[in-house]
């Protein structure tokens, strides 16, 4: 009897464990359709917003989304102020350009080549960039500069400072490809006289050249002030004249909407996990395995090159607490949480290329719940439409290297050089091929990168649509934050060109300007206790992050950022102050806000912006203020008892926590 009991409670379990698995195979087929959507559909709310659309948020909450208060009275201002004459038709001659690198380094480039233009009182033919062009068989209806770029408005927007035409003259082609026109290979720090004194000369003589821009740009940061209205230039080219194509803007506008589905606000986060500049710095260590060999191997080739004039093997936590190396994802979560975002805020994920792949993100993801990036925002139909018909590539094949017969291994051998030698080495372990097909199957193998195949040309050329809308979004977030930026190596960022961006158009939008080093020693305080700080390490975190927003990260971004990149910092040539509205107000708690970030060189907005746009910020700024000087101390997740008593008196630290500052 007790046997036959033992039967059917065997059974029972079975049948329910059969159940169990239908049920959660029914679940899984009848949701793989809506993997696309689920999550800009599936956000879990962190403000309440009324019937009204109006962001109704709780006390104290303003100092996550509000404005900057003493960056408010500065306002984009890139026109030309003084002795600037438009361009004619009579010129020196024509600029062919050709232009190499991502996203980043084209739209620095660009911006350069129009200012070199302007210099050498040249017409220019329309940059042709190479990312796109060496891409076989991209959709016909965009080609080069189209690729991304809106030709029309492009030549249009610039055409009273440079001349500017899609292609050569056709009695000019036939010479050009025959190379019979000087070709010049420019650096990123090229002076306004290496091209008066030396490309000007031969500009007028042969009436063509071409420049080879492969630095991420082609003239200095820093111009003398006599040289100040080229600044300027440079502003209208990045932030007028280079309009994405309408495709890629509608699709990065709808995606703005769907993350502010609600009227939400959302915050852009780059981790700026980029190879070379992982390599350029030596911070292989901060991670493991195949990656760390990868980093490894292209700081070797850049050292080959003459790019780094340094060591192959470096301490990497000693470049990280110098502040050289990129913030990893769950710090940046641990900041996050530390400034007081709660686990649900919406966070876009910015950059089309994550090194280290989807598990370095995995803690950021466990912190919030709400990362998402272009591939959950979007449909696989809508990123197709922004790419157009293509041709298609046959799939990469993988060959296995040619086995050597005992003839050829026998001449190696006779050939291997004087006797004695030593004996040959035991045979490798058999390598499989599952692990010979990865992508950094190679690095086992040969000296030198495997050359792009058809496909990964094509990939790249996708990649700059994918940086174009992450800039979209980026520029438009409610707040921004940069996992690195001002690395120091003189190329051109994606979080600087962002940050810079932001800057000039709307100053008071709120930009985090983290210092790495300053956070290293802060996160190594913490290194046994991750996620279970003290009370006074969040507000060390909180003091520092929030006057970053405005003088302390301006003044720091103006002495290192600004010589080596002047788009990440273009102001004050780029702006203007309206003093009306940086006058001292008085807040509600009585203190006056009288600490107001300015430059040298700065000047005030004319009438027309002052009576317009200028008034209209200030209402809105007015109406934003009320309630918006929250205690913070009611903000604080709860810690150490020993904490919360070497913290600094409420009154104290709500004086140095004022987001206003």
């Amino acid at each position: 009897m007790r046997l036959s009991k033992i039967k059917w409670a065997a059974l029972g379990g079975l049948l329910l464990s059969f159940v169990s698995l239908l049920v959660h195979l029914l679940l899984a087929k009848s949701s793989a359709s809506l993997v696309q959507y689920s999550t800009f559909t599936g956000f879990t709310d962190d403000i309440n917003v009324n019937p009204q659309g109006r962001k109704d948020v709780p006390r104290g909450r303003f100092s996550l989304w509000g404005r900057v208060k003493s960056l408010e009275s500065l306002y984009p201002f890139a026109n030309p102020r003084s002795m600037y004459h438009d361009s004619t038709d009579q010129t020196n001659g024509f600029i062919y350009a050709k232009v190499f690198g991502g996203f980043e380094k084209i739209r620095n480039s660009v911006c350069d080549l129009v200012a070199v233009s302007r210099l050498l009182n040249a017409t220019l033919v329309i940059p042709e960039i190479q990312e796109s062009t060496r891409s076989k068989g991209i959709s016909a209806e965009y080609r080069s500069f189209s690729y991304i770029y809106n030709e029309d408005q492009f030549i249009v927007a610039l055409s009273n400072d440079v001349k500017i035409i899609k292609s050569l003259p056709q009695s000019m082609k036939e010479s050009m490809k025959r190379k019979e026109y000087p070709i010049f290979k420019p650096t990123g720090r090229s002076s306004p006289n290496f091209y008066l004194n030396e490309v000007l000369p031969k500009l007028k003589k042969a009436k063509a050249i071409v420049l080879l821009v492969t630095d991420g740009g082609c003239l200095q940061s820093k111009l003398p002030n006599s040289l100040q209205e080229y600044q300027r230039l440079r502003c209208r080219v990045s932030f007028h004249a280079l309009q994405f194509r309408a495709e890629i803007l509608a699709l990065g506008h709808r995606m703005v909407e769907r993350l502010r589905g609600s009227g939400q606000p959302y915050l852009a986060y780059h981790p700026g996990l980029m190879r070379d500049t992982l390599a350029f710095h030596g911070c292989a260590e901060l991670f493991q395995d195949i990656h760390t060999e990868l980093i490894q191997f292209r700081r070797a080739q850049l050292i080959k090159q003459g790019v780094i004039k340094d060591q192959l093997a470096v301490d990497s936590h000693i470049r990280r607490a110098n502040g050289s190396c990129p913030l990893m994802p769950e710090e940046v979560g641990l900041l996050l949480r530390a400034l007081g975002y709660p686990p649900n805020t919406r966070i876009y994920l910015a950059g089309y290329e994550i090194f280290g792949g989807q598990r370095i993100l995995i803690p950021l993801r466990a912190i919030y719940t709400n990362l998402v990036d272009r591939t959950s925002l979007c449909s696989r139909q809508e990123l197709h439409d922004i790419v157009g018909p293509e041709t298609e590539l046959p799939p990469d094949s993988f060959e296995l290297p040619p086995v050597k017969s005992s003839e050829q291994l026998k001449k190696e051998w006779d050939k291997a050089g004087p006797r004695p030698r030593p004996l040959p080495p035991p045979p490798d372990r058999p390598i499989y091929r599952h692990e010979k097909e990865g992508w950094y199957g190679w690095i086992n193998e040969k000296d030198t990168e495997p050359e792009p195949s058809p496909m990964d040309l094509r990939r790249q050329a996708h990649r700059l649509l994918w940086a174009a809308l992450d800039y979209i979004v980026s520029v438009e977030a409610d707040a921004y934050f940069p996992g690195f930026s001002d690395d120091g190596s003189g190329w051109p960022d994606f979080s600087g060109l962002v940050m810079g961006h932001r800057l000039y158009e709307m100053a008071s939008a709120r930009t985090y300007r983290p210092d790495r080093k300053y956070l290293a020693r802060l996160l190594n305080q913490i290194s046994d206790h991750v996620y279970h700080p003290k009370r006074n390490w969040t507000l060390q975190v909180r003091i520092h992050l929030n006057k970053s927003l405005a003088e302390d990260g301006l003044s720091r971004e103006f002495r290192s950022s600004k010589p080596l990149s002047f788009l990440s910092h273009p102001i004050p040539e780029c702006s203007c102050r309206n003093f009306d509205a940086a006058k001292p107000s008085v807040s509600q708690k009585g203190r006056t806000r009288d600490s107001q970030f300015s430059y040298e060189d700065e000047v005030e907005c004319p009438s027309w912006m002052q009576h317009s746009s200028v008034s209209l910020r200030k209402q809105e700024s007015d109406n934003e203020s009320q309630d918006d000087d929250g205690d913070i101390m009611d903000e604080l997740p709860d810690s150490d008892e020993d904490a919360a008593a070497e913290s600094p008196p409420a009154a104290e630290l709500d004086e140095e926590m004022d987001p206003d500052d």
